[in-house]
């Protein structure tokens, strides 16, 4: 019940059902109406609740730290951290879950929050004169205009549908979750980056105590709903909206699960966001699903396509346009156009080299990590061709205690909402079979949620004398990841050249981690033979 309006800017109250510990097994209702009372007579805004006529019971909550989030229509949890109303006043985080008598009273009360809340951060004094911060480390790196775009993306139904829809994605990490339920059940789950909150409902099904599903678009709220009407699972499931580097949880994570991957595996930057998670919410030795990646890259010959971007930029060469000569800006629009990512799925026979790779472990990063990844680049061109540039694409493992499962992107495989990316050079490089290709994939992250891609592709000297004629051939490019080009077009069947015909396929999957990389090499093993037809066909060649 709100208190007298005259009194509004020093004293509001609001009788509850109940409040009760968030990590408590129970929620005890108490026999006597609970108070929230939001008042600012000591000099500092505070929230406190306690039963009517007693106080050796109360929580206070410090509104400068307080989040709050809705459960239901009647039931919301309040984060904060907060001390004991005793004389040895010890400091901790808390949340405690809040029980309304009515959906018209809940949102007064978030209403009162937030403008009490919003009192204290526009410039009232703290206790140590300074002003609580409100960004977070999110908004120092991120432009806010991309984050804006970024998360109204992911805030729409439709979106998740498309992911949803691709059951690779989905189907293995069903599997990965229910195949592995001894690392979820009983176990505090955090979902890093919620969605719709399928990858949460899927940790409940595999027993887990109790998930927090953090969400920062407003898709929060359809993951809500979406978990409501599934009451036998949702009852173990909180969501949380807001970013994994600004909420408050109330207790640690046995277990982390997210789908943070984006194109070449980077794109979005999210992959930040999950190191952050884990350093925040994880307990020590604690589990990641997924718990590395792997972007894995090969030169590529593709004449087709080649010619379909240098073409795009004839329209300039146009010298008599309405009777103006637009050939001043063709050769910037010739290398804008060689300056975007191909995005489609290609036919894994147009590459030249057996592919390397680069580990990203996700339990061992550091955040810093991921703002500037160098890989150098080293193969030996199995046929003779015109080599048109370097095609990526990532795995992710699923180390689980019970099996280990990969999800792969990789051409001569499923195709998924991913593809794979192709980096064009605007000048192509010629090999010989044999012949070795250096250089080196610099991605360095900007503000845009993206990186910048540098490439260089160089082939040395081949027959006698090579080792003192050094280099013949260098071509270099820089491709923004945030602007690819989506071609999406399904695998062409290429005429092949008789030296083509007569090379083995090249197996995209079967690539053992050595044991440097890791103390148990035979985790890195793609354990199941559900890569396909094909790819064990390839691997058979090999």
């Amino acid at each position: 019940m709100e208190g007298p309006v005259g009194q509004k800017e020093k004293l509001q109250e609001f009788a509850l059902v109940s409040v009760s510990d968030l990590a408590s097994s129970s929620s005890e209702s108490h026999s006597k109406p609970v108070v929230a009372r939001f008042s600012d007579d000591s000099g500092l805004a505070e929230l406190r609740f306690h039963k009517e006529s007693e106080s050796a019971a109360a929580i206070n909550v410090d509104l400068r730290t307080a989040q709050i989030f809705k459960v239901s229509s009647v039931q919301s949890v309040c984060l904060t951290e907060g001390s004991d109303s005793t004389e040895e006043k010890t400091s901790y985080s808390r949340g405690v879950t809040v029980q309304f008598r009515n959906e018209e009273e809940s949102r007064a009360f978030h209403c009162a929050f937030k403008q009490w809340k919003e009192e204290v951060l526009e410039g009232k004094p703290l206790p140590n004169g300074t002003i609580s911060a409100t960004k977070s480390k999110f908004d120092d790196k991120i432009e806010a205009s991309s984050a804006k775009m970024y998360f109204h993306y992911y805030g729409q139904l439709l979106h998740q549908q498309n992911m949803l829809q691709d059951y690779v994605r989905t189907g293995t990490y069903y599997a990965a979750v229910i195949e592995n339920r001894a690392d979820f059940f009983g176990r505090v789950v955090v979902d890093v980056g919620a969605g719709s909150g399928i990858l949460s409902l899927f940790a409940a099904q595999a027993g887990a105590k109790h998930v927090y599903a953090v969400e920062a678009s407003e898709m929060a709220e359809y993951a809500r709903k979406l978990i409501a009407g599934n009451p036998s699972l949702g009852q173990r499931i909180t969501v949380i909206k807001g970013k994994v580097e600004e909420v408050e949880l109330p207790e640690k994570a046995d277990m982390l699960i997210s789908e943070p991957m984006g194109t070449l595996l980077v794109n979005e930057r999210m992959l930040e966001s999950y190191v952050i998670a884990r350093d925040r919410f994880l307990v020590p030795n604690g589990k990641m699903f997924p718990s590395l990646g792997r972007i894995h890259m090969a030169p590529f010959s593709d004449e087709y396509l080649f010619i379909e971007i240098a073409n795009k930029a004839l329209f300039w060469q146009q010298q008599n346009y309405y009777g103006v000569d637009l050939t001043p800006l063709y050769g910037s629009a010739f290398q804008g156009y060689f300056s975007q990512p191909v995005v489609d799925a290609f036919d894994p026979r147009l590459l030249v080299a057996s592919p390397t790779y680069h580990v990203l472990d996700f339990t061992k990063s550091k955040e810093e990590d991921l703002y500037e990844i160098e890989i150098p680049l080293r193969f030996t061109a199995s046929v003779g061709a015109r080599v048109h540039g370097l095609a990526c694409w990532f795995d992710v493992l699923f180390n689980g205690s019970t099996v280990q499962r990969w999800l792969t992107t990789a051409p001569g495989a499923p195709t998924t909402h991913w593809y794979q990316l192709r980096c064009v050079l605007a000048q192509p490089i010629y090999v010989m079979a044999g012949q070795e290709i250096t250089g080196q994939l610099r991605m360095v992250a900007h503000n845009a949620q993206s990186y910048t891609l540098y490439l260089t592709l160089m082939a040395k000297m081949w027959g006698p004398g090579a080792e003192q004629g050094g280099i013949i051939q260098a071509s270099s490019c820089k491709l923004d990841l945030k602007e690819p080009y989506y071609r999406m077009s399904q695998p062409q069947a290429y005429p092949l050249t008789q030296d083509q015909q007569s090379h083995p396929l090249i197996n995209t999957q079967d690539i053992q981690i050595q044991s440097q990389d890791f103390e148990e090499a035979e985790l890195m093993q793609h354990p199941s033979p559900n890569s396909g037809a094909q790819m064990n066909s390839m691997a058979e060649n090999n």
